[in-house]
């Protein structure tokens, strides 16, 4: 179980620091690409962000599930279903709204697609960032009270 819980700490708090990243950095800077280049970068940025946050996604999911299924009794069943839930929202936003824009901005580049990616990505941004509050505090309750 301590494996199970280390592997889901490690994948949030990937995900924490990628989403910002993306959030602050990545997505704004797509504007600067310029059309000429736009669709050849693109299919690059989705290609190579996947093989980052495809792995962490799949194994936040997996080992939420696990918590919730075999829930520690050190955590709260609130707290591991919660967290869960929130994955279910990222998840969402993600086929939803991330990657509808995506495929709206890999037929070339398109202004209003680009604002919507940014502004719905806030979504997903509070919740890995909610999340990332509720993991950590769940590593404090297993320092304190063991798994």
């Amino acid at each position: 179980m301590k494996l199970v819980f280390l592997a889901h700490l490690l994948a949030t708090l990937t995900m924490f620091g990628v989403i910002w990243v993306i959030q602050l950095v990545h997505y704004p800077l797509f504007s600067g690409v310029g059309s000429a280049g736009w669709a050849d970068y693109s299919a690059a940025h989705q290609w190579r962000i996947t093989l980052i946050v495809g792995p962490a996604m799949v194994l936040e999911l997996a080992t939420a599930v696990w918590l919730v299924l075999d829930r520690p009794p050190a955590f709260p069943a609130w707290a591991v279903v919660a967290g869960l839930v929130a994955i279910g929202g990222i998840w969402a936003s993600t086929a939803l709204l991330s990657v509808p824009a995506h495929n709206a901005l890999s037929g070339g580049w398109d202004a209003e697609a680009h604002a919507r990616l940014v502004s719905t990505n806030w979504i997903r941004t509070a919740l890995w960032s909610a999340r990332t509050g509720l993991v950590l505090w769940l590593a404090a309750l297993a320092l304190d009270r063991g798994l």
